[in-house]
Order: structure tokens, then sequence, then C-alpha cells
């Protein structure tokens, strides 16, 4: 288990480093991501994104188990 949790975590700190790059993939302006602009408020639901990444992590862990 505390494998698994600090993989996570590394795979967590290496996206977030990797942010500005993926970002100029497009990723973060996918259709069905909600972005408000409010005064000085934003709300920022990256729901097609999280779709998209949850597909891709899905699609490789299951050719791994193959």
């Amino acid at each position: 288990m505390s494998r698994a949790l600090i993989i996570i975590g590394l795979v967590i700190a290496l996206v977030g480093v990797a942010w500005p790059w993926l970002r100029r993939l497009g990723l973060g302006r996918l259709p069905g991501d909600i972005i408000i602009h409010r005064g000085g408020f934003t709300l920022y639901a990256p729901i097609g994104t999280s779709l998209a990444l949850s597909l891709l992590v899905t699609l490789i862990l299951w050719l791994r188990r193959r």
C-alpha cells in the first residue's frame, strides 16, 4: 500500500511539473471544461479533461493487464 501511495504522489508531482507543456497540447481547454470569471473570482472545473485523462489511464491499465 505504501508503495502505491508513493507512486501516486510521484505521478501527481510529475504532472504538476509538466503542466506548462501539457497545456500546449490543449489539456485544460477541452469541450466540457467549465470556466467562470466573475469579478475577483474564477471557478475552473476541468470535467472534459478529467474524462479524457480517465479514459487514457483506463486504456493504459487495461492494455497492461493483457
